[in-house]
């Protein structure tokens, strides 16, 4: 049993996890719009080796860390797989650009930099040096540059536009800023310390909930529009079924708020809505 915990922590905190979750929501992209699903195809690998190399260059970082929490104690025994995922992502984005238009590199180079900069001491401010030292910018720019990966870009890799899917992009918005809301509760106690007015800091925990559930509730009345328009019946059982475990999660991480359950369980739900509407 300690086995299992060590390697699932593993693939958790060196971040594989959450980048099988954004190819796999690229993957239900895919299948809406009638494109080939292929498990490694260039946009995947360059998204996920992307994602491998943003995450985990602040835990390589010294300067990152802020308080000797368990996560932080986790991140300096293990530096030697951050190291290691943190070059091999930037190996598998390099090598995968060759096969994108100039046009996608550069967006997905966009996306990296504000990534980086939601961690790393990037922005030009005095005191505001990260953005996830500024709230409000914070929920924004993490919603926005998931649903830019995971929706936008696969669309135009093949060839399509926004306002041939806008329903899509706007159901993937609201799933992601749920999930993002979720984690802004996890940090909430962090952000209170610091100063950092993110929606829980200012409306409160339980109007925080409310608006999880607001969110999911927007995410599957959007794919209930969207199956009017295809007729995709297993698009929208996945997404009902996805907002459901979503509520047991979300009374379960009340319960027990730790770092491994967020990104096991939260960060999970993408890789369910994923499974369901691409696979099954």
């Amino acid at each position: 049993m300690r086995i299992i915990t060590r390697v699932a922590d593993w693939f958790l905190y060196t971040s594989l996890f959450t980048a099988c979750c954004a190819v796999g929501l690229c993957m239900a992209t895919e299948r809406l719009i009638g494109a080939p699903v292929a498990l490694l195809s260039a946009l995947h690998m360059f998204i996920a080796g992307s994602l491998l190399a943003v995450y985990n260059a602040p835990r390589i970082v010294r300067k990152a860390f802020t308080s000797e929490t368990q996560v932080v104690r986790i991140w300096h025994s293990r530096r030697f797989w951050y190291f290691a995922f943190f070059f091999a992502g930037c190996v598998m984005a390099c090598g995968a650009s060759f096969y994108l238009s100039g046009r996608e590199v550069l967006w997905c180079m966009a996306l990296g930099v504000v990534t980086f900069s939601y961690s790393l001491p990037l922005l030009p401010f005095r005191e505001l040096k990260r953005i996830r030292d500024i709230g409000w910018l914070k929920i924004i720019a993490l919603s926005a540059v998931w649903t830019i990966a995971t929706a936008v870009l696969p669309m135009a890799h093949w060839g399509h536009t926004l306002r041939q899917y806008p329903i899509e992009v706007g159901a993937r918005l609201a799933f992601i800023f749920a999930l993002c809301v979720l984690f802004d509760i996890r940090d909430l106690r962090e952000d209170k310390g610091s100063n950092i007015k993110t929606l829980p800091t200012l409306l409160g925990m339980r109007r925080s909930y409310q608006v999880v559930y607001a969110a999911f509730g927007m995410f599957v009345a959007l794919s209930f529009a969207q199956y009017e328009r295809f007729m995709l019946l297993s698009r929208l059982e996945g997404a009902i079924i996805t907002v459901a475990l979503g509520l047991v999660v979300v009374q379960y991480l009340k319960k027990n708020p730790s770092e491994r359950a967020y990104n096991g369980l939260a960060d999970g739900l993408m890789l369910v809505y994923a499974l369901l509407v691409a696979f099954i």
